[in-house]
C-alpha cells in the first residue's frame, strides 16, 4: 500500500508540469465566438459562428490578428498584444480602405481568400452564416 502511494505521488509529481502547461496553452480565448457587426449592422444581421478553437490549434495568433500604428496603419501581432474587437477599426467611421472598411468587408477578405487559398469549399456562405 504505502509503495502504491509513493508511485501515486512520483507520477503526480511528474505528470503535474504537463497539466498545468495544457491548461495554459489552451487559455488562448474561446472555443466559438458568434462574429454580429453592432456599428454596421447589415440591413438583415446574419452572425458567423467562427470556431477559435479550431483554429488557434493550427495557427498561429498573428495569421490573423493584428494591431493598428499610430499613424492609422496595420502593425504586425506580437505576442501579448491585447486583441480588440475587429469592428474597433474595420468601421465605416474609420476611414478604412472599401475592401474593409466594415467588420462584414474585413471579415470576408480575411475569411473567404484564406479559404479559399486552402479548402475552397469552407468558403460558402452557408459554412459560417448557418440558417
Amino acid at each position: 500500500m504505502k509503495k502504491m502511494l509513493v508511485y501515486g505521488a512520483i507520477l503526480a509529481f511528474c505528470c503535474a508540469p504537463y497539466l498545468v502547461v495544457d491548461a495554459t496553452a489552451s487559455n488562448k480565448g474561446p472555443a466559438e465566438i458568434t462574429l454580429q457587426s453592432t456599428i454596421d449592422p447589415a440591413t438583415t444581421p446574419k452572425p458567423a459562428q467562427f470556431p477559435h478553437g479550431t483554429h488557434q490549434a493550427r495557427l498561429e495568433c498573428k495569421t490573423c490578428h493584428h494591431g493598428k500604428g499610430a499613424d492609422g496603419k496595420r502593425i504586425a501581432f506580437a505576442e501579448g498584444q491585447k486583441i480588440e474587437k475587429c469592428e474597433t477599426c474595420h468601421n465605416s467611421k474609420a476611414g478604412m480602405p472599401d475592401k474593409v472598411n466594415t467588420f462584414k468587408n474585413a471579415a470576408h477578405v480575411q475569411c473567404q481568400d484564406c479559404h479559399k487559398k486552402d479548402k475552397p469549399e469552407l468558403a460558402k456562405c452557408g459554412v459560417c452564416h448557418k440558417k
